[in-house]
């Protein structure tokens, strides 16, 4: 973690100057190789952080690194000590934004560009809108944070991905919709649904997975011994037409 405090200490000194860049990329790249690692996240979970890519690599150290400077500076006061979520999501969007545009992955436009590239609007939700092209592998997801900060919402692709190697997500970039709001691009491989999943067969594969029902009156709600699943409704829970199994397509996943 010596390292990632050096990243850290050069964001405050250099802003995003070639330097800087160079040693997030440096960093992303040890992870990726398994030269280093992110105590926050298992074995296992490692290997979820390294299929969402070196882009949310990037992007997560410097969420990381706004949620830290809050109260490192010697006139901190016990608000910036102390943040709310809201002015850690807010400074971590600012800063994420900032680095993205930096590195190439900001897409000011991707709503024009998106049904052009990427096929027409399949689907839309409260945290995704779905695009596909015909007979492509995978579905191209612009995803809005229904987490407390991003940083949070970071760390649940790379849970999904740890859980659900089948809809694993690549993270290829991030924008802001018509409406102001930041959202993580994304590719996750399509899934052609035969049925949704009834609840008997979610509380089956979550089982399989260590995952038990939190009892909380509303059924889609699961609990381990390290993280929470929600949102397991039959929307987000596929029978896959070719396997006959259920699939999670999407979910709310956060550690205890």
């Amino acid at each position: 973690m010596d390292e990632l405090q050096n990243i850290f200490t050069s964001i405050a000194h250099k802003g995003f100057s070639v330097s800087t860049l160079a040693y997030i990329d440096q960093f992303t790249n040890d992870i990726l190789n398994g030269r280093t690692n992110l105590t926050r996240f298992n074995l296992q979970e490692h290997a979820g952080l390294c299929f969402a890519d070196s882009v949310l690599i990037g992007a997560y150290t410097v969420a990381c690194y706004a949620r830290a400077s809050f109260g490192t500076s010697s006139d901190a006061t016990t608000s910036q000590a102390n943040p709310t979520n809201w002015e850690i999501d807010t400074k971590q969007e600012k800063l994420v934004q900032h680095w993205a545009e930096k590195k190439g992955c900001w897409f000011p436009n991707f709503e024009s560009l998106s049904v052009s590239t990427f096929g027409p609007k399949i689907a839309q939700g409260a945290e995704a809108i779905v695009f596909y092209k015909a007979g492509d592998t995978s579905v191209v997801k612009e995803r809005t944070s229904i987490y407390a900060t991003l940083g949070k919402a970071f760390e649940a692709i790379v849970l999904h991905n740890t859980l659900f190697p089948e809809t694993q997500m690549k993270v290829i970039g991030f924008t802001r919709d018509s409406d102001g709001l930041f959202r993580t691009i994304l590719t996750q491989p399509y899934v052609e649904c035969k049925r949704l999943a009834t609840k008997e067969e979610i509380d089956d594969m979550v089982a399989a997975k260590g995952f038990r029902d939190n009892r909380d009156g509303q059924g889609v709600n699961y609990i381990g011994d390290r993280l929470y699943l929600e949102d397991m409704h039959p929307a987000n829970v596929f029978i896959d037409s070719v396997s006959g199994k259920p699939i999670c397509i999407d979910c709310i996943v956060k550690f205890i």
